[in-house]
């Protein structure tokens, strides 16, 4: 996948989740062996166990204030989006934070996604 090609996935990626469609962006970007990690936190591995994940946070998020992307880069198989999220969760309470998501392609999809952020 040339650098243009992950550009223009990671667009339409960023927004989709932007309009509020994450589930539609995973679905449609995510490889079938993805391998998701929060910071250094032992990985979710494959599609079905990140996509329940998935599900599970949007689930506890009661208020949902806003999403911006901040930066982005894009290389050979890799790309990054710095998040800034502003949303209150059931169990965490208000979470206000920027967080860098890095993203590694195989096939058209992401194969390996780490998010980086403030504990």
């Amino acid at each position: 996948m040339s650098r243009i090609e992950i550009e223009k996935a990671l667009n339409d990626l960023n927004g989709l989740v932007l309009q509020g469609k994450s589930l539609d962006a995973f679905e449609k970007y995510y490889h079938n062996d993805v391998s998701m990690q929060e910071n250094s936190m032992a990985p979710t591995i494959g599609k079905k166990a990140n996509y329940d994940r998935e599900v599970e946070f949007y689930g506890n998020v009661t208020d949902f204030r806003s999403a911006q992307v901040k930066g982005m880069g894009v290389g050979d198989d890799i790309s990054f989006v710095i998040w800034h999220y502003d949303f209150t969760h059931k169990d965490w309470g208000n979470r206000n934070y920027s967080q860098v998501s890095v993203q590694h392609w195989k096939d058209g999809k992401i194969i390996k996604e780490k998010f980086v952020y403030a504990d």
